[in-house]
């Protein structure tokens, strides 16, 4: 087993093939022939042990093949390169910082000519009952987003609790919103990893089809709250966005249909290392064992609740400026705040810092008739409550938390079927 690190710095791992799915040899059931007269539930059952049985060896990547030193001396490599001390004083996680807060002044001075007077004068006036209001739904999402990843999680084969689910979730959060390219992402599943013995490339299987949902979700919901909102008459650049989201949700079923039936023949043909391959079975097993058909309708119920939080958000911050001239409704929200939530997906800087911005002003500006010194305040006060909130607390999370040294889930948290209790990948 290896010993756990100080990895709460650490932004990744390295993503070992294997990640000890396979279950410890049942000695049972082979040491005795089966009875002629078990019934055929029992022989079944005793078939599926004894190939799980047979087929540990063959599972085993080179990783776990090795030494436990020199486990540890690689997992300590890598992840000290990755280390969350050392992404923030990158060159690039600094640019990608500086370099779109310098661009939103320079876009919201000069070219929208805001005035910072009147921007600062509507923060002050707004209602800190309905800010508070918003900041409470807001947050009511993570327990959201935490049970739905448990679920995903359960189909797999592994259960967590809803607090550590939860509170890894809004820890890799703060990663994102502090260092680009998604990597809280891949942070999510090092934790998960780190605090179980649970397979960290069939764990990023499972986030990958979160943000699946969280697509569709978006450009679903988007295209239903557009058309209510819009039910007058669509202006030419809602009419974009709305050919946007319709290829969106072409483009992710159809890549979901090629990986799950066509990813691995892909990937044999392809010059690439037999880790690889192990590797992606891993992590398509995660993607596709996740969502089943019991699990499915409250994965979609969840969905669309957490989306709700994120209208709602907007809706009540909206409603706390009190702009006599701005009138969203719940649909308008619905559609600004999905937007905005869709164009976070860009990775060129943390949480879509600057695009976000840019992308709420211009939709407020450009399809609802909002004065652009309102939307730029709206905008701001928004991203206030979904962005430099989680900085803050998720900074005092970071720092209070044992999960980012490895100290285990909670005992609400069941470990894998798969995978004996103390295993380690």
């Amino acid at each position: 087993m290896t010993e756990p690190q100080d990895p709460g710095r650490h932004l990744g791992a390295p993503p070992d093939a294997d990640d000890a799915d396979a279950a410890a040899p049942d000695d049972t059931t082979t040491s005795s022939p089966e009875p002629e007269r078990r019934s055929g539930l029992d022989r079944r059952r005793s078939q599926r042990r004894q190939h799980r049985s047979s087929s540990v060896v063959e599972r085993r990547s080179g990783l776990d093949r090795r030494a436990p030193d020199e486990r540890r001396q690689a997992d300590r490599v890598n992840a000290d390169s990755l280390s969350l001390g050392r992404r923030l004083r990158q060159r690039r996680t600094i640019l990608s910082l500086l370099v779109p807060i310098i661009l939103l002044v320079l876009v919201f001075r000069v070219a929208l000519n805001i005035d910072v007077g009147e921007l600062i004068a509507g923060i002050r006036q707004a209602n800190p009952l309905l800010l508070l209001a918003a900041f409470v739904v807001f947050y009511a999402g993570f327990p959201l987003r935490g049970l739905r990843w448990a679920l995903l999680l359960r189909g797999t084969g592994f259960r967590i609790g809803l607090r550590d689910a939860t509170e890894i979730l809004f820890l890799s959060w703060l990663v994102n919103c502090l260092v680009p390219a998604k990597l809280g992402d891949v942070y999510r599943a090092y934790l998960l990893k780190l605090n179980s013995p649970v397979s960290l490339s069939r764990t990023l299987g499972t986030v990958f089809i979160e943000r699946i949902l969280d697509l569709f979700a978006i450009s679903v919901l988007g295209l239903a709250a557009g058309f209510w909102s819009f039910r007058n008459g669509l202006p030419t650049q809602i009419q974009v966005v709305f050919g946007i989201a319709v290829a969106v949700v072409i483009a992710l079923a159809v890549m979901l249909l090629t990986l799950r039936n066509f990813g691995r023949q892909i990937l044999v043909r392809l010059p690439v290392p037999h880790r690889v391959i192990e590797f992606y079975d891993r992590f398509e097993e995660g993607v596709f064992g996740a969502v089943g058909l019991r699990h499915l309708p409250p994965l979609i119920i969840l969905t669309g609740l957490i989306w709700a939080t994120e209208a709602m958000r907007l809706y009540l911050v909206v409603s706390a400026l009190g702009y006599p001239d701005v009138e969203l409704g719940i649909s308008g929200a619905f559609f600004v705040a999905l937007i905005g939530s869709l164009l976070t997906a860009v990775p060129f800087s943390p949480a879509g810092l600057g695009i976000v911005e840019l992308g709420v002003v211009g939709v407020l500006t450009a399809a609802y008739g909002v004065p652009a010194t309102e939307a730029t305040t709206i905008a701001l006060v928004d991203r206030a409550i979904s962005v430099l909130s989680i900085i803050i607390l998720g900074s005092i999370a970071y720092w209070l938390s044992p999960k980012r040294r490895g100290a285990g889930l909670s005992g609400a948290s069941d470990q894998p079927d798969s995978v004996p209790a103390g295993t380690t990948g």
